[in-house]
């Protein structure tokens, strides 16, 4: 998943702590494996290679993955969709080569794009239309811990641990000794390495955050970046950057997209409708919290 993966358990707190980590990494490592699109032999490559012609079986947890983010697309108004591979590679992001598509290019993707066009039906899938591809860069990470912390906690008897994938995507397994509240986590700026958005408190809760920090490319003076509003076929241009807090790390990245897209009137529509999500979005200089406590001090 192109990043660093770390689980923390509090020293003392567990008799195994590194060998329950080293489980935990080992199953993400086969999560990726299965989830990757830069793989032939993955689920979800032999998904894209073959769903537009047949209904192709989903291993069961990964089908109650795509059913949630058919759900969470309905629910963002299409702000977040997974149904988005053509769309990435006409915009280059696939091989991390962003460029400006054709507009013959891009109503060809968009043609291509959306999870209407997905028939999701007792453990099978097919896609309606000709090159649709899945991608679930927006949420594998997320659901990739949230696998993880279900088998510390299941298998290893694990009570406290904060695990993160780049930092973007954070899973809270109860709170540290000490720490009532949860675990702090420190909410980065996306571009001023001394500056921060303030903290918030985990537990057992996931926290994502999207931003278009590192990677983009530059076009008639404007950064276009590699989160793609599938509505429209363009780079989200709205928000700075968006964190969302869910019950799980899986829909904390999906709102988080869909937060980034949407900007802060539309996030604080989801978290109204939606009272258990959190969101801090940064427009330009400005910071919105909705449904968070204000920064903790520091």
């Amino acid at each position: 998943m192109a990043t660093t993966f770390e689980v923390a358990i509090p020293q003392g707190s567990h008799p195994e702590p590194i060998a329950a980590a080293e489980a935990a990494l080992d199953l993400i490592d086969a999560i990726e494996n299965q989830l990757t699109v830069y793989r032939e032999h993955s689920e979800v490559s032999r998904i894209n290679a073959a769903a537009g012609r047949d209904l192709v079986p989903v291993e069961p947890r990964l089908f109650e993955l795509l059913e949630r983010c058919s759900v969470w697309t309905r629910e963002t108004d299409g702000a977040f969709d997974i149904a988005t591979g053509s769309l990435v590679k006409a915009w280059g992001f696939y091989r991390r080569e962003g460029r400006v598509p054709t507009p013959r290019e891009r109503a060809d993707a968009m043609a291509a794009t959306g999870m209407k066009h997905v028939i999701l039906n007792r453990g099978t899938i097919k896609f309606n239309v000709p090159g649709l591809e899945l991608n679930l860069g927006a949420v594998g990470k997320g659901y990739a811990l949230d696998r993880a912390a279900a088998a510390l906690r299941d298998q290893w008897g694990v009570r406290a641990a904060l695990l993160h994938g780049g930092s973007s995507s954070v899973y809270a397994i109860g709170c540290p000794p000490g720490e009532p509240d949860g675990w702090t986590i420190r909410l980065r700026h996306p571009w001023d390495d001394a500056a921060d958005l303030g903290t918030i408190r985990l537990a057992d809760q996931g926290y994502g955050t999207s931003a278009a920090t590192f990677q983009y490319f530059e076009y008639n003076g404007r950064k276009l970046g590699h989160v793609l509003d599938p509505r429209t076929g363009w780079p989200a241009e709205v928000a700075a950057s968006a964190g969302v807090r869910a019950r799980t790390a899986a829909e904390a990245d999906a709102m988080s997209t869909a937060a980034f897209i949407l900007g802060a009137a539309g996030a604080e529509n989801l978290t109204r409708l939606r009272p258990a999500l959190g969101a801090v979005i940064l427009d330009d200089a400005t910071t919105h919290r909705f449904n968070l406590d204000p920064p903790s001090s520091r």
